[in-house]
C-alpha cells in the first residue's frame, strides 16, 4: 500500500463555495489502479498535519491535477484557514464505501433483510447517499430515526425508481 506525502495550499473553489487541497497529477497517476481507466476516481485516506484522518475523494481540478474537498468545521477543528499550507498524507481507501458505515445502519440492516436486499440492490452512489445522509447527524437517536426513514422509503418504491425525495418521503 503506497502512501503519499507532499505540501498543499488550502484554497478555494469560489463557484462550488468549497475549500480544497490539490493532488498533484503524479500522485494520481502512480496510485491509480491498473483496472481503473479514470485517475481522477479515487478515494483515499487523507490526514493533514498529521490530525484527522478522513476519507476523500478526488475530482479533477484541470491542468492534470484533482483536489479533495476539505469540510470547513475540520479546517476550524484543525485552526486551519484559507491559503495556510499544509502536509498531505494519503493513503489508498480500501473501505467498501469510501467513508465510515454507520453501526446504526448496520444493525438496521442486519434485522431487515428486505431492507438489506433493497440496499444492496442500489446503485453505490445511492448506497453512498444513505450513509452520508445518516451520518451527517452526531446522536445515535438521529441517526436510528434517518436510517428506519430512508430505508423503510425504500421498501416502498419500485425497484428501479428509487430517487432520493421519494427515499426522505418528499414525493
Amino acid at each position: 500500500m503506497q502512501v503519499f506525502e507532499y505540501e498543499s495550499r488550502i484554497d478555494r473553489q469560489e463557484k462550488l463555495r468549497l475549500c480544497y487541497i490539490e493532488v498533484p497529477g503524479t500522485v494520481l497517476d502512480q496510485s491509480k489502479k491498473p483496472e481503473n481507466k479514470n485517475k481522477f476516481s479515487q478515494r483515499f485516506l487523507v490526514s493533514l498535519n498529521g490530525h484527522a484522518n478522513f476519507h476523500g475523494g478526488v475530482v479533477s481540478l484541470g491542468n492534470d491535477t484533482g483536489y479533495i474537498t476539505v469540510q470547513s468545521s475540520l479546517l476550524k477543528k484543525l485552526d486551519l484557514h484559507l491559503g495556510d499550507t499544509v502536509q498531505v498524507r494519503l493513503s489508498p481507501d480500501d473501505s467498501e464505501y469510501g467513508m465510515e458505515f454507520p453501526e446504526e445502519l448496520q444493525e438496521i440492516l442486519r434485522q431487515d433483510p428486505e431492507a438489506e436486499k433493497r440496499f444492496n440492490g442500489l446503485p453505490m452512489s445511492k448506497r453512498r447517499y444513505i450513509i452520508v445522509y445518516v451520518n451527517q447527524v452526531k446522536s445515535s437517536q438521529k441517526k436510528i430515526e434517518r436510517a428506519f426513514l430512508l430505508l423503510n422509503n425504500l421498501k416502498k418504491l419500485p425497484v428501479g425508481n428509487e430517487e432520493f425525495r421519494a427515499m426522505l418521503g418528499k414525493e
